[in-house]
């Protein structure tokens, strides 16, 4: 067996990875998939269009490498988290579109839970605030208002899942067998998890409603998860499954308490690996699982999760049009040498970590007629490194430590102008690894651990480097000005969707 394939199945595309040994990647296909906008703060996907893609790029994957799915050791599978379906387990079909994690429409569901006094009881439990973000809103909204879901419910036919237990499902037969299972991780992202069992907590799923047997089974991030049946890669087992935070961090080989990665994709993901100390945040970070293998013990992180970063650059390109693709932002960034005191905040799903403020939305403040597009798209990217900041200082807090250096990934760390000033912002150095696709290839080593194509943890650290490390150079009353401007513009951002 030469190769681990990977699937990164993302909020806007999934794609395939096929990685060696030395976490190279030898072959790679991806396709986009539809992002649905039903009603102002609703996010749709279709599942049944994210199977089909999913089979053309493990095809185009097998294809562009010349290779044999006889060659393929096992499959790892990384996901967008929270994502939540609902479909049939004996036709298989969907009942609804996938409700993305973006989306905002159970802020009365979430509004309701706080109105009883809930947020503790929840949070004591799984270490997530109340938030339209996670999966247990989601679920208890599509049981409430999509037909047939309560009927179903009494006959014991309908899966609720992340896009992780969709996939493995469809992979592994079904409704023909297929095996009906999540991980860790993704199941700490569903406000119906208990951190300290491991399991589904009888007294949240009474909260929201949900019955057990409509869940997956909860499985280690590196494990056996069962045979495919599709006939492109048939008998290959699944062996490891991450959220795509989880498994970025994996990815960057954080397996030793006070690591941290941040991801900057879709949304801007900051870990910071806790080891086997369960940290309630008090600084509104997340408290989640950050892996476990096998059989061992498993190894917690705190979280900050911003909504909107790559995906402010897309609203630039598709709804203003000021770009014509993701790269020129850099440029059109550099054709000012500031933002002309132009601010933009980015919450177009309300603010994130650490202020939790779903009602909060989206601003571009500090306008003049002296303001341009350059002006505009230097304030967008400066938005990533000041919410990185806040969630940063968050996490020095509650976890009583100084990180010494930040490990960046994902589609921005190609941007230096947005490295460079994340260095300045908070006053760290920066550090980009050789391969910056840290989040398949850390599906890749879960999968590959458990397979044993790599025996141990150890045996992984070979196949990291560092490509490109950025350090502060901003003076230190020059970064406060523009962060103390940055939080005035934060604080108007908030409470607008009454």
């Amino acid at each position: 067996m030469k190769y681990i394939a990977a699937i990164d199945q993302g909020t806007t595309s999934t794609r395939c990875l096929i990685i060696d040994k030395q976490a190279e990647v030898i072959a790679t296909a991806q396709k986009e998939h539809q992002q649905i906008f039903p009603k102002p703060g609703w996010v749709e996907h279709d599942p049944i269009e994210i199977i089909e893609n999913l089979r053309i790029v493990l095809q185009d994957a097998l294809h562009k490498g010349c290779i044999a799915s006889d060659d393929i050791a096992s499959v790892g599978i990384t996901n967008q988290r929270e994502t939540t379906i609902a479909w049939n387990r004996e036709t298989g079909k969907p009942y609804h579109h996938a409700i993305v994690w973006q989306d905002t429409r159970t802020d009365k569901i979430c509004q309701d839970l706080t109105d009883r006094h809930l947020a503790d009881v929840i949070k004591s439990k799984n270490g997530l605030p109340i938030a339209t973000y996670f999966s247990g809103p989601k679920i208890q909204w599509l049981i409430e208002n999509v037909n047939g879901i309560q009927k179903d419910l009494e006959k014991g036919v309908v899966c609720f899942g992340n896009i992780d237990a969709w996939l493995v499902w469809n992979l592994t037969g079904g409704p023909d067998r297929g095996v009906f299972a999540t991980d860790v991780t993704n199941a700490s992202r569903t406000m119906l998890f208990n951190l300290n069992t491991l399991t589904w907590d009888d007294e949240l799923l009474e909260i929201f409603g949900i019955p057990k047997k409509s869940l997956p089974e909860i499985k280690p991030s590196s494990a056996f998860f069962g045979e495919i049946s599709d006939e492109i890669l048939a008998g290959v087992p699944v062996g490891g499954v991450l959220g795509d935070q989880q498994a970025a961090l994996f990815g960057q080989l954080c397996f030793n308490p006070g690591d941290a990665k941040n991801t900057y994709g879709t949304g801007c993901f900051m870990l910071l690996n806790t080891g086997s100390q369960i940290i309630a945040s008090e600084n509104g970070l997340l408290t989640t699982v950050a892996y476990q293998i096998g059989s061992k013990p498993p190894c917690y992180a705190l979280e900050g999760s911003i909504a909107i970063t790559g995906a402010l650059v897309q609203w630039l390109r598709d709804n203003l049009g000021i770009i014509n693709n993701s790269a020129e932002i850099e440029t059109l960034s550099k054709s000012v040498s500031n933002t002309g005191d132009v601010f933009f905040v980015p919450a177009f799903s309300g603010l994130y970590a650490p202020y939790w403020d779903a009602n909060a939305r989206g601003l571009i403040i500090g306008l003049t007629r002296y303001a341009n597009k350059g002006h505009i798209a230097r304030a967008a990217l400066e938005a990533t490194a000041y919410q990185t900041y806040d969630v940063l200082q968050a996490m020095q807090k509650d976890a009583n430590l100084d990180l010494n250096q930040l490990k960046v990934d994902g589609g921005m760390v190609a941007n230096t102008f947005l490295m460079q000033f994340q260095s300045d912002i908070i006053g760290k150095p920066v550090i980009r690894p050789m391969n910056t696709e840290t989040t398949s290839i850390g599906a890749a080593f879960a999968a590959g651990l458990h397979s044993g194509y790599w025996h141990s943890i150890e045996a992984l650290h070979s196949n990291w480097a560092a490509s490109k490390k950025w350090y502060p150079k901003m003076d230190p009353k020059s970064r406060e000005k523009l962060i103390s401007r940055w939080h005035i513009a934060v604080d108007r951002s908030k409470n607008w969707a009454m």
